[in-house]
């Protein structure tokens, strides 16, 4: 088990990038070899489950995630989404938080318990390692500035 913090500056209203972190099948853009099904209509919210499926072949897994809390941000305020992993292999939960930061800026907080099934605590130093890595390199592409999304 694994439990870490990124925080990033982007530069982007609180709406902005709450609107593109919480774009669930966006998410595939920037996380290589995944593809993400929403599996509720529209609109997100308390009970939304949507389900990255991340790999090739039969080294593929589902992680089916559920919204538990769904706290847009409003005028000046924060935004808080939490999410439960519910599959089978990796379990946890993530919470994604939008702060605003200066004069129409933002601040994101993304925390993550990350848990793989059968993983031994051994590589839990290992797993840390990548889920930041990969985990930031995924946060940073979804508040990336470009024709991807709202500005």
């Amino acid at each position: 088990m694994v439990l870490f913090l990124l925080e990033r500056f982007p530069g982007l209203s609180t709406e902005v990038a709450w609107q593109r972190l919480t774009d669930w099948p966006r998410h595939a853009d920037v996380a290589p070899l995944t593809r993400v099904t929403v599996r509720t209509p529209p609109p997100t919210g308390v009970g939304t489950v949507f389900v990255p499926r991340s790999g090739i072949g039969p080294l593929a897994f589902d992680d089916p995630m559920e919204v538990v809390v769904w706290r847009p941000p409003e005028g000046e305020g924060s935004g808080r989404c939490r999410l439960v992993k519910r599959g089978s292999f990796v379990t946890g939960w993530a919470e994604i938080e939008v702060h605003p930061h200066g004069d129409g800026a933002s601040r994101v907080v993304w925390r993550e318990d990350l848990r793989v099934r059968w993983l031994p605590g051994l590589f839990d130093r290992l797993l840390d390692r990548s889920a930041r890595r990969m985990f930031g390199r995924a946060v940073d592409g979804l508040l990336a500035p470009g024709d991807r999304g709202p500005n």
